[in-house]
């Protein structure tokens, strides 16, 4: 069954160009889809990003900042021109 299973999964993957049939077995293929390759070799670990998290973050932090700038601005203008006001009910009578 694990045969049949990598021979469906990698079979996308075999299909090449006819100038190109004769390329080596141990080839690497180009998704990280697959951990092996079809010799059964390991690929080797992904590349870590170095400071990812920070580097989230000081994308992440500006953008809210502007975003809520936006959104502050736009309200007023709203309010300003009185096309969105929230009415004040006294419903303490």
């Amino acid at each position: 069954m694990a045969s049949r299973l990598w021979s469906t999964a990698g079979s996308w993957a075999r299909s090449r160009p006819v100038e190109n049939q004769k390329a080596p077995l141990a080839t690497v293929l180009s998704s990280r889809n697959m951990t092996v390759t079809r010799t059964g070799a390991i690929l080797p670990k992904p590349v870590k990003m170095p400071f990812g998290l920070v580097r989230v973050f000081a994308i992440v932090i500006p953008f809210l900042y502007v975003g809520t700038q936006i959104s502050k601005s736009f309200a007023a203008l709203l309010e300003e021109h009185d096309i969105f006001v929230p009415e004040d009910d006294d419903d303490d009578d």
